[in-house]
């Protein structure tokens, strides 16, 4: 976790937003595309008071840039989120599991900022730990070097020299297979099992936050950790379509309808 910590005042009116799993280009195609037009109908329909839009990974279900070369598709949802930009509005991108190799791209065509580990905001005078979530409090140790060699440039160098062709189809079908196999839903483990909840506890044992908002569980979860902090977990957008929004006072879980 980054040590910076950026400070956020919403003005009068506006909110933040976050949304997290869309998992865009998950098989099967035709309900990727339907799921990404509903994501662009939510995007239109928060417009007016939007000022921060938190995307919390896994937004794309594979990505990797080329130096010349993206993935194809997503032009509706890509389009919206540069609009909105456009139009003044901050763009958060934390990278995932699943789109862990976004480098620039989205910097330089959407105007987002890119992190790829969780960070501290302060909205409106509330401490917010916001990130994807995934590996956090987890003692795996198969998982943990998979995510050691996924983020090694060493090795996202050797990927690069694979032809696009196949890399992408090998990716999605990576993808595909890890998804499937797993079970689009997920089951809630309870408080004592659920990594990200026990990381929340043990990381408020030396430091004072308001909310904890991550995704990778595919939960929606909106639980008191004491007095003062919450733990948020925003769910998905492949059977659930939900949602966060905090209006400088208090912070709302909902499904998109």
């Amino acid at each position: 976790m980054t040590t910076i910590e950026y400070s956020i005042v919403l003005q009068n009116g506006r909110k933040a937003y976050f949304i997290s799993d869309l998992h865009l280009g998950l098989y099967p195609k035709n309900e990727s595309m339907r799921r990404e037009k509903l994501a662009v109908h939510f995007l239109d329909s928060i417009s007016n008071d939007v000022q921060e839009l938190f995307l919390l990974g896994d937004v794309f279900d594979f990505w990797f840039e080329y130096k010349k070369v993206v993935p194809k598709g997503f032009t509706r949802f890509m389009g919206k989120l540069a609009q909105l930009n456009d139009k003044g509005v901050n763009i958060h991108f934390f990278t995932g599991n699943h789109d862990v190799w976004a480098f620039d791209y989205l910097s330089e065509e959407i105007g987002a900022t890119i992190y790829h580990a969780p960070v501290l905001f302060t909205i409106n005078g509330s401490k917010f730990l916001i990130g994807h979530g995934d590996g956090l409090g987890s003692n795996d140790i198969g998982y943990s070097l998979l995510k050691f060699l996924f983020r090694c440039r060493f090795a996202q160098f050797l990927f690069a020299r694979i032809h696009p062709n196949f890399s992408v189809w090998l990716g999605h079908a990576w993808s595909k297979n890890s998804r499937y196999s797993k079970g689009l839903a997920e089951t809630f483990m309870g408080e004592d099992k659920e990594h990200q909840i026990k990381y929340a506890k043990k990381y408020l044992l030396s430091h004072s936050v308001d909310f904890f908002v991550f995704g990778h569980r595919h939960l929606m979860l909106n639980l008191s950790l004491n007095d003062k902090s919450r733990f948020i977990n925003l769910g998905e957008w492949i059977t659930l379509f939900s949602y966060g929004s905090y209006d400088g006072t208090s912070f709302s879980l909902k499904q998109y309808k």
